[in-house]
């Protein structure tokens, strides 16, 4: 049971409920996480903002790769909810279940693909602290730097989203996905 209620969209009102209605109309449902970021409409819309963005036309990171990119976080700060969630993504961005299971422990066969989940875990587990010769490792698998600081979004976004399901234990609306991180 989620530590705060999960506000119904039928509820909601100003720009949370515009918002939980764009999401609804996005998704074709109302995900828990959403429903309880609704409670601060400041907040509803930076999540929803960084989602379109980074996930819109705008972004040079394929749908695929930012998936891939979210479930190794998410097992990292095990967070079951966006594991569950973007693993369902990652299967409908195309991402068979072997390379989301894969992803999930940081790893790909794809060596461009594995030099973003090292980077994206060494940016969570060093907490930023990156240096040098970590940046060179996306170039020379081929990044550009907009890419670069693209997977730094991606795993800003995903830390806040892990965040708040971890913190309110918001109770899961996806399939279940067995972390493999250790507590």
């Amino acid at each position: 049971m989620s530590r705060i209620p999960l506000v119904a969209p039928s509820d909601a009102t100003g720009d949370s409920k515009r918002l939980l209605d764009q999401i609804q109309g996005a998704f074709g449902a109302t995900p828990a996480m959403f429903r309880a970021v609704a409670h601060s409409p400041a907040a509803l819309q930076a999540l929803w903002s960084a989602f379109g963005a980074l996930g819109g036309a705008a972004s040079t990171i394929p749908a695929r790769l930012g998936e891939q990119i979210a479930v190794a976080v998410a097992d990292r700060n095990r967070c079951e909810y966006c594991l569950a969630a973007h693993t369902a993504l990652g299967r409908k961005a195309g991402a068979s279940s072997a390379e989301m299971a894969a992803a999930q422990a940081g790893e790909s066969a794809d060596p461009k693909t594995a030099a973003a989940l090292r980077f994206a875990l060494q940016l969570v587990e060093a907490r930023g602290q990156v240096g040098d010769e970590d940046v060179r490792a996306l170039r020379a698998a081929g990044f550009d730097d907009g890419q670069v600081v693209e997977i730094i979004a991606h795993v800003a976004l995903n830390l806040f989203t892990n965040y708040v399901n971890v913190a309110l234990d918001v109770p899961l609306d996806f399939p279940a996905v067995p972390l493999r991180a250790k507590g």
